[in-house]
């Protein structure tokens, strides 16, 4: 019996949007997400990342680009910055709303958002309250850090079980198959003893996207 093999799954990539003015709270938020890499489930990127003589807006468009989680820290400077506000942010808006990435607003100190383009979006800490606002911040970080471990590992199972299940269904009913097939008879003529190149491509459609309900359908019809 073949042993079960882990799925293996990359890390997810975030991609912090941020005023250089709140640079201190992306640094606090960080270090709460720090078991989180530890674990191996997320790798960061930010500005403060780019290597000295390097093409930075290229290098933030590229990151930008391909990261799955989008961390937009709101204040009242990330909001005044035409480059945060309306590049950064207006990209990664597209790229949710095309789904190839999850945008989540962190809200970081006091400002009129409800109007903003993200507005329709959940925010974190998950009372709409500012991290600046909480009595002590570790706890607002805290709330911050889970709401997105959620975010992530609901994404993981959702990649994790998109194919897998219906292989293993079929590999089930193909080993049935196997067992319950009769020993092979004398081939009659007209009748075909053998499963062509056009079937088996059907078939691998079929364990890949569909269900063995269809399998067993496109068996008996041949």
């Amino acid at each position: 019996m073949d042993e079960p093999q882990e799925d293996i799954i990359s890390p997810v990539t975030i991609f912090y949007s941020y005023a250089h003015e709140d640079e201190r709270y992306r640094k606090k938020l960080e270090n709460h997400l720090s078991l989180m890499r530890r674990q191996g489930m997320i790798a960061e990127f930010h500005d403060r990342k780019i290597v000295p003589g390097t093409d930075w807006a290229k290098a933030i468009d590229e990151h930008l680009g391909v990261a799955a989680v989008i961390l937009l820290l709101i204040s009242p400077d990330f909001i005044a910055s035409d480059y945060r506000y309306g590049i950064e942010m207006q990209r990664a808006l597209e790229r949710h709303r095309a789904g190839a990435a999850r945008v989540i607003p962190i809200l970081l100190r006091p400002v009129d958002w409800k109007e903003a383009s993200f507005a329709h979006l959940q925010p974190l800490p998950q009372n709409g309250k500012p991290v600046t606002r909480w009595r002590h911040q570790d706890d607002a970080f805290l709330d911050v850090a889970k709401g997105i471990r959620e975010a992530i590992e609901s994404m993981s199972l959702h990649i994790t079980n998109i194919l897998p299940d219906n292989r293993q269904t079929a590999s089930k009913e193909g080993d049935l198959h196997d067992e319950m097939d009769p020993p092979p008879q004398p081939q009659r003529e007209g009748r075909k003893s053998y499963i062509d190149f056009d079937l088996l491509q059907m078939l691998v459609k079929l364990a890949t996207f569909g269900g063995s309900r269809d399998i067993n359908g496109a068996l008996r019809a041949q």
